[in-house]
């Protein structure tokens, strides 16, 4: 009932398309591979492979399909591992329709997308931990990779970010690496909450 509730809805957008639909993970992977899709809207709780391992495998095997999950969850037991598997996006079950349609279609353009509501709790999370960052990392990024980091953190892929900063795309891939080493730090959940903790982006709440 809710994969034909979802796909009524998609069918009703100009710029969205259902090419397959999955009953649990391994029906999801296998459709992935036969039909190469652009954006996958991923729940967690399905029978057998749930969607957290389904998420793994599909960005292994095919990395430019984005994933985009679709929870009742909004605890940081079920965000953050799934964010730190690669997904691009999570919305909330409880979200309005416009709220998935707009998220589908910030992923597809290689942006993140996490609401406000999401954010908010990885900020207070981040603020809670009891061992904060050693204090020399404060300064350990130069001022251009700050500001790449600011626009990674921000959902920007890196073209945007290259035109923004008048930088070639390698360069800016360049920086985000410089930045993930030096932070030591490999997934963009945490680039994120890095980025709440030095004050570099700020909540829209």
């Amino acid at each position: 009932m809710l994969r034909e509730g979802l796909k009524a809805l998609l069918n009703l957008s100009d710029d969205c398309q259902v090419v397959a639909e999955a009953s649990d993970g391994r029906e999801a992977i296998t459709c992935v591979r036969e039909h190469s899709p652009d954006v996958v809207v991923m729940d967690m709780a399905m029978p057998g492979m749930d969607g957290l391992e389904a998420t793994k495998r599909i960005i292994k095997e095919r990395p430019q399909t984005k994933i985009l999950v679709l929870s009742q969850h909004d605890n940081e037991r079920y965000v953050l591992p799934i964010l730190q598997a690669g997904a691009m996006g999570y919305v909330l079950k409880r979200s309005f329709a416009s709220e998935l349609v707009n998220a589908i279609r910030a992923v597809s353009r290689g942006e993140v997308f996490v609401p406000p509501a999401i954010t908010k709790m990885l900020l207070t999370n981040y603020r809670q931990q009891t061992e904060p960052a050693p204090e020399e990392n404060d300064d350990v990024l130069t001022e251009r990779e700050k500001e790449v980091l600011k626009l990674v953190a921000e959902g920007r892929s890196s073209q945007d970010i290259a035109d923004l900063l008048n930088l070639s795309k390698k360069t800016v891939m360049c920086h985000r690496a410089n930045i993930m080493t030096k932070l030591n730090i490999h997934n963009r959940a945490n680039l994120v909450k890095y980025a709440l903790g030095q004050g570099l982006i700020e909540l829209d709440v």
